[in-house]
């Protein structure tokens, strides 16, 4: 794997782009989606297999949810449990047992607890940020999250971002989701480089696993929870480094 050569960033000097995750890697949005899956997940299943139901958990997340647009997200935690429910349509309403009725379940939760609680953005983040647009490197976020617009604004990161790939666009243009490449590939078109010239920064290794298998130029796997587990599972999935911030790479 390519070794870093860039001792402004941390990159290889060939980088000239930078791709961001949202959720996880630049604000911490990622701690109010985990929460707000536990409560639709456990609540369907405690209504569909009683008191004994065993809870999603933390590992369930990073397994199953983490980085994946909202519905696959969905059917890959059901599928865990052995269970099938109907498509649905994207209106279903929240109350809907179906997959779309879940994901839009979740998606109102989260925007109540966005709504109550804000949106922090991690201060290392907003540092290697300005460090990159220093460089002069172009910017881009990458995120499965049909709430990027709104969650950028209100994190003041706007500014920095020079081309988004978001929930809404994934669908408009029928993008595979995380772990395919697709939307990273479509990113960094739009910036106008190809993938070798563009590095990835992934919290979920499905979104490290999509870096890698779209021929990225270097891949950076941002662990947060301090899970020396999950720090080895982005490794196995393909981050060149892996670090707990992007700001450790800034010199």
């Amino acid at each position: 794997m390519a070794q870093p050569a860039d001792a402004r960033l941390g990159l290889p000097a060939a980088i000239s782009v930078a791709l961001f995750d949202l959720d996880g890697v630049l604000t911490n949005t990622a701690v109010a989606h985990r929460r707000a899956w536990r409560e639709v997940f456990d609540g369907f299943l405690a209504r569909r297999c009683g008191a004994g139901f065993q809870p999603f958990t933390d590992d369930d997340y990073l397994r199953y949810v983490d980085g994946r647009p909202r519905a696959d997200g969905v059917r890959e935690f059901l599928r865990s449990r052995s269970i099938a429910l109907p498509e649905g349509e994207s209106g279903d309403p929240p109350s809907d047992s179906s997959v779309q009725g879940l994901g839009n379940r979740k998606n109102r939760l989260l925007l109540s607890i966005i709504d109550r609680e804000g949106v922090h953005v991690y201060p290392g983040a907003v540092k290697y940020l300005s460090a990159v647009r220093a460089a002069g490197l172009k910017i881009g976020v990458v995120t499965s999250s049909a709430n990027a617009v709104a969650v950028l604004a209100a994190a003041g990161l706007t500014r920095f971002v020079d081309a988004r790939i978001d929930a809404q666009e994934i669908a408009r243009r029928g993008l595979r989701g995380k772990p395919a490449p697709d939307a990273f590939r479509a990113c960094a078109e739009a910036l106008g480089v190809r993938p070798p010239r563009a590095a990835v920064f992934e919290d979920a290794v499905a979104g490290v696993a999509a870096g890698r298998a779209g021929d990225f130029g270097f891949v950076v796997g941002v662990d947060r929870t301090g899970d020396g587990a999950h720090a080895e599972a982005l490794r196995a999935a393909g981050a060149d480094m892996v670090v707990a911030d992007p700001a450790e790479l800034a010199r």
